[in-house]
């Protein structure tokens, strides 16, 4: 019990950061930088140089993909989940399973292309990277759980 509600606690923080995050940075990688103020694109034009991410300030075909689908589908998930996670719908498992399972999928392929890249400052990147994939990993084994069900409901009979 205790560990559910710590889980929920930091997916709800993780959900709350990527609820804000995917649409105001990632979304600079696909949408006309004049829809987002200069202070964001400034920010991220600083983060790319700073850490020499390359992913960011080349924007590789599969890397603009990965954002699309976390737009249109990452991106929705986590408002989901952060209404389920508030009022503990009965639904969220799975949405966390989806969520961690896409969201894996595409930081196995973020983190491939670092680790097989050779270039310099790579293993930073992967660091910056790695706590997605942990996350994606912790939503995977939320939604593999199973709840519990309360003593009373196991006892009885169904009737008619």
């Amino acid at each position: 019990m205790f560990l559910q509600k710590l889980t929920n606690g930091l997916l709800f923080i993780y959900f709350l950061f990527s609820s804000f995050v995917v649409p105001l940075l990632d979304g600079q990688a696909i949408l006309p930088i004049e829809f987002f103020p200069k202070f964001l694109v400034e920010s991220k034009s600083n983060y790319a140089k700073e850490n020499n991410d390359y992913l960011v300030s080349e924007k590789p075909h599969f890397f603009v993909g990965l954002i699309w689908v976390d737009i249109l589908l990452l991106w929705p998930l986590c408002i989901a989940n952060l209404y389920g996670i508030v009022r503990r719908k009965s639904w969220v498992k799975q949405t966390c399973l989806i969520y961690g399972v896409s969201n894996a999928t595409g930081m196995a392929a973020i983190l491939s292309e670092l680790i097989r890249s050779g270039r310099e400052g790579s293993s930073k990147l992967v660091n910056i990277y790695a706590p997605f994939m942990a996350f994606s990993i912790i939503c995977i084994l939320n939604g593999l759980t199973t709840t519990s069900k309360s003593s009373s409901t196991v006892g009885r009979k169904k009737r008619a």
